[in-house]
Formats: structure tokens, C-alpha cells, sequence
């Protein structure tokens, strides 16, 4: 039985409704009235009485108990101060770590690399050049560097040099650092296209994306501070 499915059955008991029909009341009048809400993945009680929580994939919705009303935006705990929709969405989105396609990255050791980082970039990615960057800061580290290119009608070209290259470290950190542009290359870039079909599979849709040894995913630039933080938390 689903962790949830108690609440969701007090909160139907207290409108007179079994789970199952609360459930099947919200999925039908938010079915027919938004036609993009006709695949609901799941439906559940929020810690706001009457409010519950509408999932697609990993879109949150909140509509009342009818489905009379949806509301599109983030839930706060103000007394634990916390942002329970972005809790929720980091849930739905971690990655297992040792199910990652290790193989179809390259990887930057520093130090006794110890701590454990995948890094989703494009080379075309100017956040993923700073991000870089002050990566140079962190040491003890393991960094898996898939290449995503996403970006740019070049994208592809260049992450085909870096993937080609004698050196691919070399490549990548020349390129994304001190901007000298790799040198042309070709071998087999199945490995591209095997990153852009995970991409695709856990909806990274930008860069960079980091994912930690915990699992969690954080998406876009952070600093080498928060980095070190992150790498912390993830070791508890």
C-alpha cells in the first residue's frame, strides 16, 4: 500500500468519499475540463487540509477536493520553512548514482577523489564554462563528465572533438577554461547519443545538471561553496 494512502483516505472519509472515489473524482473533473490532464500520474493529499497534490511526469499541480479549482505554483511550510514543492520535485527527480552510464563519460579525478560527482554539460553552455571553472576549487573529487549537447547546431561538433580527443580531459579543460578550442577528431560517438537518450529519459533539460552520490539533482551553476556543501551532504 502506498505510504500516503492513509491520509488520502482520512482526508476522503471527512468528505464522506472513499479514497479511491476522492481520487477518481479529482482525475475525472480535471480530465474532462483540461484535456493536458487526461495521463495523471498520481494524486494525493498535501499537508494543507483540502489541498491536494496533482502529478504529471514531474509537473505539480494543487487542485481542491472536486478538481474545481488547480492551482500551478510552490507550496511552503512557513512554520518549518520549508518549500514542499521543491522537496517533492527533487524526490521525483533524483538518479540513482550507480545507475549512471559511467561508461559514457569521461572522468577528472583530483586529489584521493574520494567524493563522487556526474556532471551533465555542453561545451556551447556559457554557465557550464563558469561552473568550471570554479570547480577548479574543489578538491578530493571524482568528477563523471557526460556530454549533452543541447544547445547549439555545433554542440554536437564540438562534444565529438572532446569525445575524440587523445585527451579527453585535456580537451574538455582547455576548452571550458582557458577557451582554446579543441582540435577535429572522429571515432565512434555512440556515447552522445547514449547521454542525449538518459537526458531525455530523467528530463535534464538544461546544463549543466549535477547529480550527487545521494542522488540529488541540482540543475544549472552553482559554486565551488555550495558544491563542497552539496558533496557533504551526500556523504552523510
Amino acid at each position: 500500500m502506498h505510504a500516503l494512502f492513509p491520509l488520502l483516505a482520512a482526508a476522503a472519509l471527512t468528505l464522506g468519499l472513499p479514497a479511491a472515489a476522492q481520487e477518481a473524482t479529482i482525475r475525472k473533473s480535471l480530465g474532462e475540463r483540461l484535456p493536458q490532464l487526461k495521463s495523471i500520474d498520481e494524486v494525493q493529499p498535501t499537508a494543507m487540509p483540502g489541498l491536494y497534490e496533482v502529478r504529471v511526469g514531474t509537473d505539480l499541480f494543487y487542485t481542491d477536493a472536486k478538481g474545481n479549482y488547480l492551482i500551478q505554483g510552490e507550496l511552503f511550510d512557513t512554520r518549518a520553512k520549508r518549500n514542499l514543492t521543491e522537496d517533492r520535485i527533487n524526490k521525483l527527480t533524483a538518479v540513482d548514482f550507480s545507475a549512471l552510464p559511467l561508461n559514457d563519460a569521461f572522468t577528472i579525478v583530483r586529489g584521493d577523489g574520494k567524493r563522487k560527482l556526474a556532471v551533465f554539460e555542453d561545451p556551447n553552455c556559457g554557465y557550464c564554462k563558469r561552473f568550471e571553472r570554479d570547480l577548479q576549487n574543489v578538491d578530493n573529487i571524482t568528477i563523471y563528465l557526460f556530454l549533452y549537447p543541447i544547445l547549439s547546431p555545433d554542440s554536437a561538433e564540438k562534444s565529438r572533438n572532446i569525445w575524440c580527443a587523445s585527451d579527453r580531459v585535456a580537451a574538455w579543460q582547455d576548452y571550458m577554461v582557458r577557451d582554446k578550442a579543441p582540435a577535429a577528431a572522429t571515432c565512434d560517438t555512440g556515447a552522445l547519443q547514449r547521454n542525449l537518450a538518459f537526458g531525455r529519459k530523467h528530463k535534464i533539460t538544461g546544463t549543466p545538471t549535477l547529480i550527487f552520490a545521494d542522488g540529488a539533482r541540482v540543475p544549472g551553476a552553482i559554486g565551488a561553496k555550495d558544491v563542497e556543501k552539496r558533496l557533504a551532504e551526500a556523504a552523510q
